[in-house]
This record gives C-alpha cells, sequence and structure tokens, in this order.
C-alpha cells in the first residue's frame, strides 16, 4: 500500500514537473518570440493583391493585369456549402476552438501512423490565416510557435467570420488564382454562387495541395480528393445522404478558364495599363485598381467590325494571294482535324480546310469537327494577286480557286454562310473622340493586336495629305480671304536653287479646272487652288495660326507643300485638330480614363475641359448661382440645428465640380463657314459616299498621300468626331486606285451608322457677325439683280464683298512662275 501510494506521489510530481517544464519553455518561448510578432490589427485593413481591371464606360471587363487572380468576397455572401466544405476538409471544430485545435492535432497524428498521410490537416484555419498573411512557409519551430502565437492572437482581436472570410480570399487554389471566387472562375468559369455541391467540394480540396489535387493537371487525384471531402462532409452531418450520393456521381468538369472578357479592345486596354504603371508602378498590377474608361462597348465593338470589314475589302480588290499550304500535300503529325484546333484566328478570320470541290460550291472542315460550305458567290471574288497594282483573269469556276486539302481562311457573313478570305496586308486605325471634351469613345490601333502591339492610332506618324487641307484653308478664312474669294486652278511651277529641279504640283486626276471658288477648292480638294491659298496667306501667318490650334510646329513644313498635307502626325493627333472645328472653335485634350477606383475607395476622377461657347458659360453661370444659393440656403438651415451637428457637413458641399472651360483658339464665325464648306465635302465633293447617312449635320475630308501610302478619312458632327487612315506598315503604296473616299471612308461610314444611330440632328448655332449675301457663282462678288446663275455664300461680316460683278475673270491659261521666296512670308 505505501508502495502505491510512494509511485502515485512520484508520478504527480512528474506530471506537475514536466508540465511545469512545458509551461516554463512555452513561456520563455512565448517572451522570446512576442516582440517580433507583427500587429493582429493590420489584418483588419489587409490589401490582397488584387489585379488591374480595366472597364468600358458601360461596366464590361475589357482587360485584366496581374499575377495574381484574384476576386475578393465578403463572408455573408458565400455558400452554406462552400463554408462546410472547407471546414470538413480543413479544420471541422473551426467554431469551437481558439485558435488551436489539440483534437485536430490529435486526429492528424492518428492518420499519419495509420495511413502514412495526413487527409485533414493539423493546422487550424486560423494558423493558415496566421501563415498566410504574416510567416513565411519555411519549415522550423520557430516558424510554426509563431504560427500559434499568431493565431490566438487573432482569434481574440477577430470573430470567427472575419477569419475565415481572410482565408477564403487568400488561400492559393492553383493556376494563379488566390480565394475562392478566383477559382470557381479559372476552373469553372462561374461566381461562387452559380457553383454545384460536387465542385464546391473540389475547390475545397485545393489549399492541400494545389498542383497535386488540380482537377486540370490530375482529375484523377482530384476526384478521389473530392469524394473523400463529401464524405466528411456527410459524417459531420452537413450534407444529406441523397446530396451526398447525387455530388460523388458527378464527373470532373473542371476546365481552365481565362479571365472572362466582355469587350474586345486590346489596344485600350493597353494604353491604360501603360497610364497606371507610370502612375503606380508595379503597385498597379495589386493594388485591385477597376479603371474605367469612357469607351463605349456598342461603338467599339462597331469600331473593330468597321476597321476588319474595311480590310477584308480592300483586300477582296487587290485579288487572292492564294492558300496558306495544302494540308494533303504536307500532311501534319498529327492530322489536319487536330492541326486546325491548335490554330489562331486572326481577328475575324478561321482557320478551315477544303475537303472537297463542287461545280458551285466548296465546302469545307472547320475547328473542333465542324463544316460548311462557300457559294460562287462568296469565292467568285477571288481573282489571282499579281501586284497590288494588278491582278489576273476573273475565275469561272470554284477549282480555279482552290482544290481538296488547301488551308483556308475564312470569315462569317451576317447571314451565317462562310466567305472566302486572307489576312490583310494592309492595316487601319480608327479613333473616335467626342469634340466637346475629348473623351475617346472607340480605338482601334491594327487589324490583330495579339500578332501586332503596335498601336497605329497613337503611334503611327503618317503623312496626313488632303485632309490637312482644312486647317490651312480655316488660317486663310480668318486672315481676311472668304469663301467666295477666286482662286486660279491652273499649273504653277517653282525654281529653287535647292531644288534638282523645278517643282511643278499637280491635281490628282492632272486636270485644271481655271478660276473658283475658295470653297469649291476645298470641297473639290485642289491641290493647286490649296497652294495659292497659302502662298497669299504666307506660311509665317498659317504656322502661327495652327500652332494656335495645337498643332506642334516641329510637325509643320515651312514651305508651300505645308498646303497639300506635308505633314506626319498620328491619327489621333489629327483627330484632336479636327476637334476644334467639330466642337465650335475650341482645343481639347482627348482623354481615356474616366475614374479609377478600389474595393472601398474613389481615386481619380477625370475634370476634362469642355468646349463652352458664350450661351453654354450663361448657362453654367446660372447653375453656379442656383448651386451657391442652396448652399446658403443650406447653411442657414444648419445654424437652425442642434449644436450636436458638426460643423464639417455644411463644408462637404464644396466639391469644386466647376466644370473647366477650354480655350477658344478659332472665332465662332471662322469656325461656322469652315463647317458649312466641310459639310459641301459631303454633299458636292470628294466625301460623297458619306451621303448615304443621310444626315445634313457632318462634315469631313478625304486625304490621299503621294503614291497612294496613306488614305485617310476625317468627319465628324458635334457629337461624334471619327478619323480613319488606312496603308501599309511598310510605307508602300497601297495601289494606284486606292484613295481616301474608296479605302478609308467606308470604314468611317460604317462606324458611323452606329454611331449616330439614333441621335437627332445637331449642328452649331450660327453666331452673330455673319451675313448671308448672294454673290456670282464666276467672281465672288455680289450678284447682279435677276442673275441665274447667283449663288449664297456666308460672309464674315467684315468681309463680305461690296461691289457688284462687273469685272472679267482671270485668264484661264493664266500660269505663275518664279516666285521669289521672299513672297511667301
Amino acid at each position: 500500500m505505501k508502495r502505491s501510494v510512494k509511485f502515485l506521489k512520484f508520478l504527480c510530481w512528474s506530471l506537475l514537473t514536466v508540465a511545469s517544464g512545458i509551461l516554463l519553455v512555452s513561456a520563455s518561448a512565448y517572451l522570446y518570440l512576442s516582440p517580433s510578432l507583427p500587429s493582429v490589427e493590420s489584418l483588419r485593413d489587409a490589401k490582397l493583391q488584387t489585379p488591374l481591371r480595366v472597364y468600358s464606360q458601360d461596366n464590361l471587363l475589357i482587360a485584366e493585369f496581374g499575377e495574381k487572380r484574384r476576386t475578393p468576397i465578403q463572408f455573408e455572401n458565400t455558400p452554406t456549402h462552400m463554408v462546410k466544405a472547407f471546414m470538413a476538409a480543413e479544420d471541422d471544430r473551426f467554431y469551437y476552438h481558439p485558435g488551436v485545435d489539440i483534437m485536430g492535432l490529435m486526429r492528424a497524428a492518428v492518420q499519419l501512423v495509420s495511413t502514412g498521410s495526413i487527409q485533414s490537416g493539423g493546422s487550424t484555419i486560423t494558423m493558415q490565416v496566421a501563415k498566410n498573411f504574416f510567416l513565411s512557409h519555411e519549415r522550423v519551430f520557430s516558424r510554426k510557435f509563431n504560427e500559434i502565437l499568431l493565431a490566438l492572437q487573432i482569434e481574440q482581436q477577430l470573430s470567427k467570420d472575419e477569419i475565415f472570410e481572410l482565408y477564403l480570399n487568400k488561400i492559393y487554389l492553383g493556376n494563379r488564382s488566390y480565394g475562392v471566387e478566383a477559382a470557381a472562375q479559372v476552373y469553372y468559369g462561374k461566381s461562387i454562387n452559380e457553383l454545384n455541391l460536387a465542385q464546391i467540394a473540389m475547390i475545397a480540396g485545393l489549399p492541400k495541395a494545389p498542383s497535386r489535387y488540380n482537377p486540370i493537371n490530375d482529375p484523377k487525384r482530384a476526384l478521389i480528393r473530392r469524394d473523400w471531402i463529401l464524405g466528411r462532409m456527410k459524417d459531420l452531418g452537413y450534407v444529406t445522404p441523397e446530396e451526398y450520393y447525387e455530388a460523388v456521381s458527378q464527373p470532373v468538369t473542371a476546365s481552365y478558364h481565362g479571365a472572362k472578357i466582355e469587350l474586345d479592345a486590346p489596344y485600350i486596354a493597353e494604353m491604360v495599363r501603360q497610364q497606371m504603371f507610370e502612375q503606380y508602378g508595379q503597385d498597379a498590377y495589386t493594388e485591385g485598381f477597376k479603371v474605367y474608361t469612357t469607351v463605349s462597348s456598342d461603338l467599339q465593338n462597331a469600331a473593330n467590325l468597321s476597321v476588319a470589314n474595311g480590310l477584308m475589302a480592300y483586300n477582296e480588290r487587290h485579288g487572292y494571294r492564294g492558300p496558306v499550304t495544302n494540308l494533303f500535300d504536307n500532311p501534319p503529325k498529327d492530322g489536319w482535324q487536330q492541326h486546325l484546333n491548335k490554330s489562331s484566328s486572326p481577328g475575324i478570320l478561321l482557320p478551315a480546310m477544303v475537303t472537297q470541290v463542287g461545280e458551285e460550291e466548296v465546302e469545307i472542315g472547320l475547328k473542333n469537327g465542324n463544316a460548311g460550305k462557300i457559294s460562287w458567290e462568296n469565292l467568285s471574288w477571288a481573282k489571282p494577286f499579281l501586284t497590288v497594282n494588278s491582278f489576273g483573269y476573273s475565275p469561272k469556276k470554284p477549282s480555279d480557286v482552290l482544290k481538296a486539302g488547301d488551308q483556308i481562311w475564312v470569315r462569317v457573313n451576317e447571314d451565317g454562310s462562310y466567305r472566302l478570305a486572307q489576312e490583310p496586308k494592309a492595316q487601319s486605325a480608327l479613333i473616335s473622340l467626342h469634340p466637346e471634351n475629348g473623351a475617346t469613345l472607340a480605338l482601334v490601333g491594327g487589324y490583330n493586336f495579339y500578332d501586332s502591339m503596335y498601336n497605329r492610332a497613337t503611334q503611327a506618324v503618317r503623312q496626313a495629305g488632303s485632309s490637312f487641307k482644312p486647317f490651312v484653308y480655316a488660317a486663310a478664312i480668318a486672315n481676311g480671304m472668304t469663301a467666295a474669294t477666286i482662286v486660279n486652278d491652273a499649273p504653277i511651277v517653282f525654281d529653287d536653287a535647292g531644288l534638282e529641279d523645278s517643282w511643278r504640283p499637280n491635281n490628282d486626276n492632272m486636270k485644271f479646272n481655271g478660276p473658283m471658288r475658295l470653297r469649291e477648292g476645298l470641297y473639290r480638294s485642289r491641290n493647286l487652288v490649296s497652294i495659292r491659298v497659302l502662298r497669299q496667306v504666307g506660311i509665317n501667318n498659317t504656322i502661327r495660326y495652327l500652332k494656335q490650334l495645337g498643332f506642334k510646329e516641329e510637325q509643320l513644313s515651312r514651305d508651300l507643300s505645308l498646303s497639300l498635307g506635308n505633314v506626319s502626325m498620328t491619327p489621333l493627333e489629327l483627330a484632336t485638330g479636327y476637334a476644334v472645328l467639330a466642337n465650335g472653335g475650341y482645343r481639347i485634350e482627348p482623354w481615356l480614363i474616366q475614374r479609377v477606383e478600389t474595393v472601398d475607395e474613389l481615386i481619380f476622377e477625370a475634370k476634362p475641359a469642355i468646349a463652352c461657347n458664350a450661351s453654354c458659360v450663361a448657362s453654367l453661370d446660372k447653375e453656379t448661382t442656383e448651386l451657391e444659393d442652396q448652399e446658403e440656403d443650406t447653411l442657414s438651415t444648419i445654424s437652425d440645428l442642434e449644436e450636436t451637428i458638426t460643423q464639417e457637413a455644411p463644408l462637404n458641399t464644396e466639391t469644386n465640380d466647376q466644370p473647366v472651360i477650354a480655350k477658344s483658339v478659332m472665332t465662332p464665325q471662322v469656325n461656322y463657314i469652315m463647317n458649312d464648306i466641310m459639310n459641301d465635302v459631303i454633299w458636292k465633293g470628294t466625301g460623297r459616299r458619306a451621303q448615304a447617312l443621310k444626315r445634313h449635320d457632318i462634315g469631313g475630308k478625304t486625304g490621299t498621300t503621294n503614291d497612294s501610302k496613306d488614305a485617310w478619312f476625317v468627319g465628324f458632327n458635334p457629337d461624334v468626331l471619327t478619323a480613319v487612315w488606312v496603308g501599309m506598315d511598310d510605307y508602300s503604296t497601297l495601289g494606284r486606285w486606292e484613295y481616301g473616299a474608296n479605302a478609308a471612308l467606308p470604314i468611317w461610314l460604317e462606324y458611323m451608322h452606329t454611331a449616330l444611330e439614333g441621335k437627332p440632328e445637331h449642328k452649331q448655332p450660327q453666331p452673330e457677325g455673319l451675313v448671308t449675301l448672294k454673290i456670282s457663282r464666276e467672281n465672288g462678288k455680289l450678284a447682279q439683280p435677276g442673275d441665274p446663275n447667283a449663288i449664297f455664300e456666308i460672309f464674315r461680316q467684315e468681309n463680305a464683298p461690296q461691289q457688284l460683278s462687273d469685272e472679267n475673270l482671270p485668264s484661264l491659261g493664266e500660269m505663275d512662275h518664279e516666285f521669289s521666296p521672299e513672297d511667301l512670308f
């Protein structure tokens, strides 16, 4: 008996000693490690690394940039099955332990001894939060002890739901996905609220080993893990037996889903990315910025299609260059079907292979085992391409164009039929702005961004050609010429010792029309008239005026070639100049980013300068006065309230939302006359194709440079301004029959059908200081009474003609020769 008592005493003292030792070691470790522990309070403000996302004006996703895909969620919005699945997989006693689960650690040890592996982790969810937010993944004792200490602290300062929310948003789940919402999008292309029980369990199985249990990389192993979690959920009472059996019968449905891009605007996305990186550096990709642009999804889609269709039409005008290859003559190792399946689709084109050639149609095989036909109507355009200026005879039957095995490109018509196509050699750019404030409505920088990231809308410096002439004519009208000034469209020769030969400029059609009004010279785009206009105004005067409009002096030629558009600039720069014409004479700057937000903060909001004439300013002044009156009333009311209301409240009404007024750089009178002349470009001149819009509020100008290397059309009304350029990246010719009117204008026209649809006609109001007089068509002076050829013309009041038409016209044979340089300035 005494021996038993002594043994019990020894055992008790031994246990007490061991416990004291453990307590002493733990206390020592705590005292040693606790000073270096991070503040748990920082978890409340933890910034999850979230990618940069770019959106359209109407909230469609354009792009996502960043290494980590993450979409933070709130715990209350998380499906119950998602929470229970992670508890079953990682920590079923989460809501009962203080952050460290002794029973869980013991269970993990038993699993390790009995099966050789741990199915449910020994670390609690709270310990995993501590590790993921604060600690490294180094396997050392000090890190594990820190993890335990941090878990205990976290449990004291955060609620269980807050901890679980941090866990669900932070955990890595494979394939660059961090957090459960990102994983749902990556593996299933759905939000977490759209997943079924089997899919939820599959995601819950990933934290243990995101690569090993990945349903894309190893579906068999992932299935075993999923079913084990479902079994645990059944055993724990989280799901009914019926739900369990239904879920385990589900096959693996995971597949990789990239970011769900809702609007194809890659050039816009790259412009935003560059701006954000310049502003925020690498933080741009991790701080969760949401960038909302000024781009309209409807207009961007229209711009994409218009450019693609315009380049396809150019292709067809120049003939067919032949198939990519013949897959029967050069069979791929994995077969033609797999070869097509792996082929990318540049722009609107689809890869196809000719399977059979008939008398009236061609049968084709497409991706994924699909098939189709190309009718003769969609094939007959394919004359053999010879050079950019020539092609072979028109084909008579399908076999003249294609044979079985040919790998080709096709595109889909509006009715769903297929049309033979080919990748374009030419390129195009389209930029559309709101003239009033410079907001970018749509932008296309080339046919295929993924083939060439070169943004031709903002980076391609090209010669403007005749599309620049309106600015020279505006300078002329501003310097005293009128739309009725008679200018001779006749040959002219310039001799210059600095040139190897005399300069003999010509019109594009090599014809001359003699004396004509300045108005007619512009809408008919007569080169010889433009040269004489610039000579009369003077190059210095003209350049001074062009600088005022916003053009850079280094862009402008200091010779008479300036009148023919011998200036080089990007489509965006040219469009910005045209905005002055479209908005009433105000200099605006183009912009793209409307606002930048994070999850809980507005970081930036654009406040662009706006074009605002006298009536607009008066209207703003009235609004400002009314707002100030309202603020005074508000302040008066606040002063009568209880003293508990703070003094900061009325200060919040001072939002500094007053609009910035753009600088006026062209008088309303000059602007109105120029708009009227450019409207004639549409109804009488080189822009006649635009009459298809059946609107009288649009103006524009075509442009074609020497040897047809560049083709332009820039057109506008006060609501939408759009510039289109077509050309070759290597500056080679588009072909001798390619002009702004048939290469660029059709693209502009297709786009503007959408851009102006449903919008009422909108013209700039006629300002004071203008008079409309009846003049002689022949000499621009006041018409004689009863003159049957008299026409109406608009004049600035101070430049209106005073004399009746009674003088002879200049001689058609007049030729200018050997002008001194001093005469030009």
